[in-house]
């Protein structure tokens, strides 16, 4: 993470904030999205019938891919945080597009740029990210976002 000066938050609009660690997408955590979720469509859980389908495997869920982004921020170094900030909170999407599956086993990593900074109240700042999922392997992202973030400082 990158601690800055609330009064900046807005000098960094347009800048690439950098990108995540990979992390591995495999079956058994495909399988707990699926119990979690109870979304056990063949397609996610069970490889035999994959292997029938132009994917060849099973693919993980998207909203599995898109509930990553909160662990997957947390690695990208350049990610802001403004000094003093008491909490962070989901304030949803601007918008969503699942691009490609990530078949099991695949590794994704995210990528991130500030899109905009705005006070909204004193000491709370909303926060538009673009996020891209990437495959590693891939041309094509597993998702890109415009995820909403509101600072409270």
């Amino acid at each position: 993470m990158k601690v800055v000066e609330v009064a900046s938050l807005t000098d960094y609009v347009g800048t690439e904030l950098g990108a995540s660690d990979w992390f591995q997408i495999d079956q058994d955590r495909i399988d707990a999205f699926a119990d979690a979720t109870l979304d056990h469509q063949f397609i996610h859980v069970d490889l035999d019938q994959a292997r029938n389908t132009p994917f060849g495997t099973t693919i993980a869920h998207g909203y599995l891919t898109l509930s990553l982004l909160p662990y997957l921020q947390a690695s990208i170094d350049g990610f802001l945080m403004p000094k003093g900030m008491k909490m962070a909170m989901n304030y949803g999407f601007d918008k969503l597009r699942f691009m490609a599956p990530v078949k099991q086993g695949k590794r994704v990593r995210a990528l991130a740029t500030l899109l905009d900074a705005t006070e909204k109240r004193e000491g709370q700042w909303l926060l538009k990210f673009a996020f891209t999922v990437e495959i590693e392997g891939e041309d094509k992202p597993a998702l890109v976002a415009e995820w909403l973030l509101m600072y409270f400082v």
